[in-house]
């Protein structure tokens, strides 16, 4: 996308999702994510009126003089949005990308922490950790998160991957777990370099994550998950801050359609191959294996006390997440 593109749809996004914090999210983010309430502070001298009940007695054995906790009200929540953009977040195969749907639920948290006065940081990762932008407040700050999740390392299409590659790039990714094996194991393809903003590390993403946020944050990891050995690193993550997973799928990764004999380029290996999508046992065994892949996703997740949201990228990006956020309520007062 150009400069000017890039404008324009981080306007429509603010547009759009202005609307939908204001009107939907508004009590749902503040009911769900409260600050903790009292935070310790310091110990201090013991001074006539203080509530015994507050001195700290390891303090006071040491020295020999009493000492009491000082605790502060600590409301203000950080948000972090770990967004994966990868390149086979670039595909999509209807009005938007999983990238841009990406971006579109980035601004969503993001405005709707501002209007709550939490800090939102941001951290884009593939291979590796493309950029950081540290939690502050503000709208203006939230913009620059939607933008970031937008424009970061775009690049224009090769004309050499021609019209068949542009249509279905990253399915290939989506075939990574088994789809149609026995067929691509006897058809020849193609090879080049794996580079790390074609490739998906999670696990380094959520190392970096606990090297630079010292205090617990609420962390929304955003990504297609064609990843392996992720469960460890979030599990890890997840004892210190508030991990939240949300699944980006596209439609055509779920579901062929009956389009004949097609080239399929995996966006994150760059090996391509032949399919032929008018064979029906093909086209069922991609939506099964496509269906398992989510479920085991999920499943995964739910075992690791990870909590879960799937985002179709051809439908809305508000009803998962008001369905999260009512889930989380209703499991709080429980």
């Amino acid at each position: 996308m150009l400069a000017r593109e890039i404008l324009q749809r981080v306007r429509e996004i603010q547009v759009r999702t202005g609307r939908q914090v204001a009107d939907v999210l508004a009590g749902e983010y503040v009911s769900v994510f409260k600050g903790r309430g009292i935070e310790f502070d310091e110990v201090r001298p013991y001074v006539p009126g203080d509530d015994v009940r507050s001195i700290d007695w390891n303090v006071t054995a040491r020295t020999g003089e009493p000492f009491v906790k000082r605790y502060v009200e600590e409301r203000q929540l950080t948000l972090m949005l770990m967004a994966d953009i990868s390149a086979s977040q670039d595909f999509g195969s209807g009005t938007r990308s999983k990238r841009e749907v990406t971006a579109e639920l980035c601004a969503l948290l993001a405005f709707s922490a501002s209007r709550n006065d939490d800090k939102v940081g941001l951290t884009l990762f593939h291979g590796d950790i493309e950029q950081y932008i540290p939690p502050r407040k503000g709208q203006k700050h939230a913009l620059r998160v939607v933008r970031e999740v937008l424009a970061h390392g775009e690049e224009p299409a090769l004309a050499s991957d021609g019209p068949a590659l542009g249509l279905f790039a990253g399915l290939g990714a989506g075939l990574r777990a088994g789809l149609g094996a026995r067929l691509a194991a006897r058809l020849p393809g193609r090879r080049r370099p794996r580079l790390a903003r074609q490739s998906t590390d999670i696990a380094r993403a959520m190392e970096f994550l606990l090297s630079v946020t010292r205090r617990r944050t609420i962390c929304f990891v955003v990504s297609d998950f064609l990843d392996e050995g992720w469960e460890r690193s979030l599990v890890l993550a997840n004892q210190r801050h508030d991990v939240i997973a949300v699944l980006v799928t596209d439609p055509r990764e779920l579901e062929v359609a009956d389009v004949g004999l097609v080239a399929l380029e995996d966006a994150e290996s760059g090996r391509t191959r032949l399919y032929d999508t008018g064979s029906r046992a093909f086209r069922e065994s991609v939506r099964e294996a496509s269906a398992a892949r989510v479920a085991a996703v999920e499943r995964r997740m739910r075992g690791a006390g990870i909590d879960f949201i799937h985002i179709d990228a051809a439908g809305s990006v508000v009803d998962p997440l008001v369905r999260f956020f009512r889930m989380r309520g209703r499991r709080a007062r429980r």
